[in-house]
């Protein structure tokens, strides 16, 4: 019965997706920017779990999440028709790294292919720079996506090291 539910819900939700990107038409992500006391139950509690699922689940990366960073984070997080489907935290200047930084960088797996990825790094260096005034941003990227975030303006610099047992790069921005 159980497998049966999954098998429909996935049916579904592919049948919703097609539905979205018919004729490519996209729709727009509603976005939110919350404190970490800001956040609702509910918005904590799916924005953890997509970061598990993604982070963890996906990857293959077994690591504590919760790190006590995201209490001073701002919280970027997109949704669309009610689902998130977006989501990054940002870090003013000293808070992380000496210049502000963006992290937790996720898109849900079944809108990756639509560009949404980009929509939510031109949202996060928006914000950055309007609600930190950062001039320059460092992220601590995977390996394999220096190319999507080289579109951006972000420059690789210092060797490959392994994080959570995946290979990533610092790249930095302005």
């Amino acid at each position: 019965m159980l497998i049966s539910l999954f098998i429909y819900y996935e049916y579904m939700k592919n049948i919703y997706l097609r539905s979205i990107y018919k004729n490519n038409m996209r729709k727009e992500i509603v976005w939110k920017i919350s404190s970490f006391k800001d956040l609702s139950i509910d918005e904590l509690y799916t924005i953890l779990g997509l970061r598990c699922k993604i982070f963890i689940v996906e990857q293959n990366a077994p690591y504590l999440d919760t790190d006590n960073k995201d209490q001073k984070a701002l919280h970027l997080h997109g949704y669309i028709d009610g689902e998130l489907i977006a989501y990054c935290r940002l870090f003013k200047q000293g808070d992380y790294y000496n210049e502000g930084s963006i992290g937790r960088v996720i898109i849900a797996e079944e809108f990756r292919k639509y560009g949404y990825g980009h929509d939510l790094i031109k949202k996060a260096l928006e914000i950055e720079a309007t609600h930190f005034n950062s001039k320059g941003i460092v992220i601590s990227a995977q390996a394999h996506l220096q190319n999507f975030y080289g579109i951006h303006g972000f420059v690789s610099y210092g060797d490959l090291y392994l994080e959570d047992g995946i290979p990533h790069i610092r790249m930095k921005r302005g």
